[in-house]
């Protein structure tokens, strides 16, 4: 009977502290949300970015106000690393894996120029400030990283996303999102382990180079077709869960894999762009990523400490001049060595004048780890809201600082400066042979292909090492002469390599075929030219094939069998190679065409503005027609977002009717399919380019 009361006292105790702590939750999350929400209507009244209005709701909540507004502090920072998963995200759906193939040279020189530059401008001045060198390198790192937010924002509201510095903005913005990952890993084993020497870096980005190259090879493979089989539901519900999965799946294997959950999040926003879906995830995403990213900017807010802003005042406006200056001149020259105009040039660096999201994420890298001191985080984030402030007048203001230049500069100057430009852009435009450039293409997407094979190839045989050191708490204990469940997981590694072994055979042989063909001429020598291209040929893939089997085998060191089973596993491998030999060619061939079908499949920008505004009220010459989509139609197959049928025609589609069905009002995301009865609305002459295009009869609305 007491036993019996003393568990009944204990329940009620738990129910009750869990009955407290959820009410805490509740009231630390109505507090911040009342508080931002006034905060941030008072910043729109204001025309201010809402960023700055959350950070001011975090201060005013913050301990550092006379009244307690929050009861549990650990609970709002764990819903702002949430809001970091969320706004990475977006940032990653923003992101484009085939923008960065466009960017081209400026993009990358611009943003490492910029990186490099801050980086060690801001690592001096800390130390000029007399902090120590851990503090004056997060310094560095965080005064390195422009804001995409704030820009894309700032961008949007003056009207100047079409223009072409717009374009480089964008562009240098997608490399340093990639640099700033890779630097956010070599933080965090600076963190951990209080310095990294060479090999040690080397190491790093070795790891973290595998870790991308595999979670976006098998991301573009697995989930646009996964997300387009979700999608087929017509079920928001649905596709928002799947997405949300995704996201804190990938997140979490970040983590284990002792990287970042923004690395994760990141990534896998990235991944899902390249998708179909992608706009319709955005628009599903937005509410509750605005949610959670307005509690991540209310937590910088509560880390402030205004005794530390007012004690260190002078240094946060020499650091909004440093980061001010010091990026108009790295990103202007950046932009300016690769061919484009000082006009152009100076207005992609004062676009890019200021520090955002990242540099909160870097700053709270060190805080919560403990490597830099208190006073860092508050003094990043005024920097950030100064900065942040400054930017749209800073962009305004590029033009007539670039006309005064060009009005007061010295011929001297000027002269030399448009010469420049001039003989970088004639640079791309020389002729090669044809013959030549088609090899040297060749050779170069064989050598791609060859690394990227070689990269996933490694992430198998590390992630069998990391099994393999678990096994026997898996895997029932085998003979020891067979080398025991280690030995397995390898035989199993090797196995599941065997058609990336293959592929990256077949593209060495061609290489060096190419090589030996080009090398060795008929004119040195003569009629030995084909035997000398075969030993030559022979001999470069022997080498790089021995090559690869020695990286195999110290990736390997740790479980590699005993030899006489190594040597019967090697001969299983080897058969089991020739016998499948075409089926594992025909699998790596379609794992290619399905990648290459992802990167290169239309895509339409996330832009709500395009496809899904509303059709005026008023349209008195509009008239409605209903198609049938016959099976031959371009249009069949496609969505509406991709099929850009209002910007190409001027008509729009407002019914589909399919299988018995009708949807009215069809979304963007919506597709079209053979057979489907199609209501349209326009101009007589909108109706016809619509009917011509949907029919295959033209090819432009404009014919």
């Amino acid at each position: 009977m007491i036993g019996g009361n003393l568990i009944d006292s204990l329940g009620t105790a738990i129910l009750a502290v869990g009955e407290v702590h959820g009410l805490e939750l509740i009231q630390d999350l109505a507090v911040i949300m009342c508080v931002a929400g006034v905060v941030t209507v008072l910043f729109r009244k204001l025309r201010q970015p809402v960023v700055l209005g959350y950070i001011l709701a975090g201060l005013i909540v913050g301990n550092h106000t006379p009244i307690k507004l929050i009861a549990d502090e650990a609970n709002v920072n764990t819903w702002g690393n949430i809001g970091v998963i969320f706004l990475m995200f977006s940032l990653g759906l923003h992101f484009s894996l085939r923008k960065l193939a466009e960017v081209g040279a400026t993009a990358f020189l611009a943003a490492s120029l910029e990186i490099v530059g801050m980086l060690t401008l801001g690592y001096y001045v800390g130390l000029a400030f007399g902090w120590k060198p851990m503090d004056a390198l997060f310094l560095g790192a965080i005064l390195s990283i422009s804001s995409t937010t704030i820009i894309i924002k700032a961008l949007t509201e003056l009207k100047l996303v079409k223009e072409r510095f717009a374009e480089v903005i964008f562009g240098i913005l997608i490399v340093e999102d990639i640099l700033a990952i890779a630097m956010l890993a070599l933080l965090s084993g600076i963190a951990n382990t209080g310095g990294l020497a060479a090999d040690e870096v080397a190491v790093t980005f070795g790891k973290l180079g595998i870790f991308l190259v595999i979670t976006l090879v098998v991301g573009l493979l697995a989930v646009p077709p996964l997300m387009r089989f979700v999608a087929g539901f017509k079920n928001d519900e649905v596709l928002l869960v799947s997405v949300l999965g995704l996201c804190f799946g990938v997140s979490l294997i970040a983590v284990k894999m002792e990287y970042s959950i923004a690395l994760g999040a990141f990534l896998i926003g990235a991944i899902m762009a390249e998708a179909r879906e992608a706009g319709k995830i955005e628009a599903l995403i937005a509410p509750v990523r605005d949610l959670f990213s307005a509690v991540f900017f209310v937590t910088v807010g509560m880390l402030i400490d205004p005794k530390v802003i007012l004690t260190d005042w002078w240094k946060v406006l020499v650091l909004v001049a440093v980061v001010i200056v010091g990026k108009v001149i790295t990103c202007a020259a950046g932009t300016f060595l690769a061919g484009h105009s000082t006009r152009t040039s100076m207005r992609v660096g004062m676009g890019l004048a200021q520090i955002g999201e990242f540099s909160f994420i870097i700053a709270q890298l060190g805080l919560t780890t403990g490597v830099t001191s208190p006073f860092l985080y508050p003094i990043a984030v005024a920097v950030s809201a100064i900065t942040t402030l400054t930017t749209p007048y800073l962009i305004r203001s590029s033009d007539p600082i670039v006309h005064w230049f060009d009005r007061t500069a010295p011929r001297k100057i000027t002269t030399p400066l448009g010469v420049y430009s001039q003989w970088v852009k004639r640079l791309g435009t020389r002729g090669t042979d044809p013959a030549s450039e088609q090899i040297r293409k060749l050779k170069r997407k064989w050598a791609i292909q060859i690394g990227l094979n070689v990269a996933m190839i490694t992430g198998l045989f590390v992630a069998g090492d990391r099994v393999g050191r678990h096994t026997d708490d898996w895997i029932p204990s085998l003979p020891q002469w067979t080398g025991g469940p280690k030995a397995a997981i390898w035989f199993l590694a090797v196995l599941l390599a065997l058609p990336l072994l293959v592929a990256t055979f077949r593209k060495m042989r061609a290489i060096a075929w190419v090589i030996a063909e080009t090398r060795v001429t008929k004119a040195r020598a003569k009629e030995q030219t084909r035997a000398i291209r075969t030993i030559v040929a022979n001999t470069l893939l022997a080498g790089a094939s021995a090559l690869m089997i020695l990286w195999i085998a110290i990736l390997s060191a740790a479980v590699l069998p005993p030899w006489p089973v190594l040597v019967l596993f090697a001969v299983i491998a080897t058969a089991v190679a020739a016998v499948r030999w075409n089926a594992m060619v025909r699998l790596y061939a379609n794992a290619q065409v399905a990648l290459h079908e992802t990167l290169t499949r239309p895509h339409a920008e996330i832009d709500h503005d395009t496809e899904t505004r509303a059709i005026p009220p008023i349209l008195r010459e509009a008239s409605l027609e209903t198609i049938t989509l016959p099976v031959a139609s371009p249009a069949a197959g496609l969505l509406i977002r991709e099929l850009q049928l209002r910007t190409r025609t001027g008509a729009s589609v407002v019914g589909i009717q399919r299988d018995g069905h009708s949807l009215v009002n069809p979304g963007p995301d919506d597709d079209l399919q053979p057979g489907d009865q199609v209501l349209l609305i326009g101009t007589q002459a909108h109706l016809e380019n619509a009917v011509g295009l949907l029919m295959g009869t033209k090819t432009d609305g404009t014919g």
